[in-house]
């Protein structure tokens, strides 16, 4: 991610028939889950969803919030059936003052220091209040044995949600993309078990002082133990950080010093564990690779870790634990490609080798990041030194010249990740390679790629030749790929890979469409999908969720896309110039199910908004306090007449 304060993410990202408005501040008296767990084990493949068209000018303000008008069929084991229309319910918009679950009111995404102090937004004289995140991103719903919390008067169950950044100060003028230590925190939540509706209770910011704060917490996903798994995404530069103001300003917000953060503990896997009474503690993994963390989906084993890479020049990574529900120590792997890798749904699958880049413990790792410089590690070029002690690279977008200092293999495989798996021969060749997530059932896991540009496309100056990832032309749209997942492979050394979760191969599932610009300003086609980035698979529903990080949408979109029918349902649409993010796709819980999904920075114009931005922009602002605000919740259910079980 560009550090420059002239780029926000979304511009960074850029150079490389709807429902009715719902008032956000309304309780729907007729929410609920949406059916009962009581015939789950009845419902197999019979769920289908009836998706929504695309909203325009026609209709304003659907375009303007979080627009739901899809439903969902469920056809139950005796025959019966049961449609259910679907709709949007928020928790709460950032900047909302929520009830804190220690007493009094919390600010809602507020961002807080190292001391657990609020962070204060200075920038408008008179005016100077807590910052806060117009960016939820990562969300899992759970449940804890023995929950009890005050005030809680039907079931106590819980949602985890991180915070990824916030994009402006109020002054507008002040990008402020990861320049704060990103927050996380547990809502405990009060399910009505009759209707199974979710509210929020309280809110407990989890203390992330113990872990050095977080940065650019992302994707997330629920753990086989039920452990809600983070994200460091982009990490930083460790060569330049000193110099980098984007790292430096997150160092002074965080320490109150500019040199006091140290960028080695930063890129990590962090976990948080949410305990019966509401809240949450939380540690880092430094032992799976130091890497553009974006969402992790741990398999059925409860040991191999499949990890999503938002970077250019990312790479397939695999951890394999040494022992279940414990990823405190094992091995890393990455993936060559081999030939014929292509994004055409109808080509065969590339097959795909590990290298081993070693194993590790996540406490030595950690004592390593404590006390080396980059320089111990290795020395990196940025033109050819014309010395065959180094080696050319090409690591996230930029090509360099490295050598490993003596007796460092181990440092540079968990500290400098991204260098250390292209100087091994790894295929570092992808481009934002978002979500991933299992189809158990199938053993296939899915991944993301929100692009496929720059270091995916042959002849690029970031496409490494012979490194099995070239495509003869750009998608901008993207692609979902999957990966048939097995047990039996050895590494590139000939070592056995203790695992029956590994990905043998991989090939596109389904693809978006680059499209001239339409009337309304997309530039993809906006009936399929564009730059997906969340992923989150239903084993119940035999249905992939895909929620967009497009440029190319002019409202960013969830899908819904059944793995057995091939059949793409949108099911909500996004706040134009917002982004989709925090999938959870809950099958069961107590009885219920839902979706879980927020949005991001509704209102981030770019080119494609030309059209429609005069009209949205005082609808959007009106919405979602002045634009510095986003919604966190989940699509709920609106029956006729509603039942938990079939009649």
């Amino acid at each position: 991610m560009s550090s420059s304060p002239a780029f926000t993410r979304r511009r960074w990202l850029q150079i490389t028939g709807g429902a009715p408005l719902l008032p956000l501040g309304t309780t729907l008296g007729w929410t609920s889950g949406l059916f009962s767990g009581q015939t789950q084990a009845a419902i197999g493949s019979s769920v289908t969803f009836s998706g929504m068209s695309a909203p325009t000018l026609a209709s304003p303000k659907d375009m303007a919030t979080t627009c739901v008008g899809s439903s969902m069929s469920v056809t139950f084991a005796n025959g019966k059936s049961q449609d259910f229309q679907l709709a949007y319910q928020p928790f709460f918009v950032t900047g909302d003052m929520v009830p804190q679950l220690s007493g009094g009111e919390i600010l809602a995404g507020g961002y807080f220091d190292i001391r657990n102090q609020p962070i204060m937004d200075t920038t408008v004289p008179g005016k100077e209040r807590q910052f806060f995140s117009d960016s939820p991103d990562g969300t899992s719903l759970l449940s804890v044995p023995k929950a009890k919390v005050v005030g809680v008067k039907g079931r106590t169950v819980f949602a985890v949600v991180q915070f990824e950044y916030t994009t402006w100060a109020q002054d507008g003028v002040s990008p402020m993309y990861g320049r704060l230590p990103s927050p996380i925190a547990v809502l405990t939540l009060d399910q009505n078990p009759r209707t199974g509706h979710l509210s929020l209770a309280k809110y407990h910011n989890v203390d992330t002082s113990g872990v050095h704060g977080l940065w650019i917490t992302c994707g997330a996903s629920l753990s086989p133990w039920g452990t809600h798994l983070s994200s460091e995404e982009y990490e930083p530069n460790a060569f330049t950080a000193a110099t980098d103001p984007q790292f430096k300003a997150f160092s002074k917000n965080l320490y109150g010093a500019e040199n006091a953060a140290n960028p080695y503990h930063y890129g990590h896997l962090p976990e948080v564990t949410v305990h019966p009474d509401g809240t949450g503690t939380i540690q880092k993994h430094y032992c799976l690779g130091r890497i553009s963390h974006e969402l992790v989906q741990v398999m059925p084993d409860q040991r191999t870790v499949f990890m999503g890479d938002d970077a250019t020049n990312s790479g397939y990574f695999v951890f394999v634990a040494d022992k279940a529900k414990d990823l405190s120590a094992g091995t890393l792997y990455v993936a060559k490609v081999g030939t014929g890798f292509s994004i055409d749904p109808n080509a065969p699958a590339a097959v795909l080798s590990w290298i081993s880049l070693g194993w590790a413990r996540s406490s030595d790792i950690e004592k390593l990041a404590n006390t080396l410089k980059p320089t111990d590690i290795m020395e990196v070029k940025t033109a050819d030194p014309a010395d065959a002690s180094f080696t050319k690279v090409v690591a996230n977008g930029k090509t360099e010249w490295i050598k490993l200092m003596p007796g460092m293999e181990k440092a540079a495989a968990f500290l400098e990740t991204h260098r250390y798996a292209a100087f091994m021969g790894a295929s570092m060749g992808f481009s934002k390679m978002e979500g991933t997530t299992v189809n158990i059932q199938d053993k296939v896991a899915y991944s993301a790629l929100q692009n496929c540009i720059a270091s995916m496309v042959a002849g690029n100056a970031a496409n490494v030749p012979g490194n099995g990832v070239q495509i003869p032309a750009a998608l901008n749209a993207g692609a979902v790929m999957a990966l048939n997942l097995k047990g039996g492979l050895k590494d590139t050394a000939g070592q056995a890979i203790h695992s029956d979760w590994m990905p043998a191969d991989t090939q596109a599932l389904i693809t978006g469409e680059d499209i001239k610009a339409d009337a309304l300003g997309n530039t993809a086609h906006p009936d399929k999908i564009a730059n997906p980035d969340n992923l989150k698979f239903s084993e119940k529903m035999r249905t992939l969720f895909i929620g967009e990080d497009s440029n190319q949408h002019v409202n960013n979109f969830v899908w819904a896309y059944h793995i057995d029918t091939k059949k793409l349902s949108r099911v909500m649409s996004i706040p134009a110039g917002g982004e989709a993010t925090g999938l959870h796709a809950v099958d069961e819980l107590n009885g219920w199910t839902y979706i879980m999904t927020n949005f991001q920075h509704a209102g981030d114009w770019t080119g494609i908004h030309g059209n429609v931005k005069a009209t949205l922009e005082p609808l959007i602002k009106a919405n979602y306090k002045n634009k510095f605000g986003a919604a966190v919740g989940y699509l709920t259910a609106s029956p006729s007449q509603m039942r938990l079980s079939p009649a």
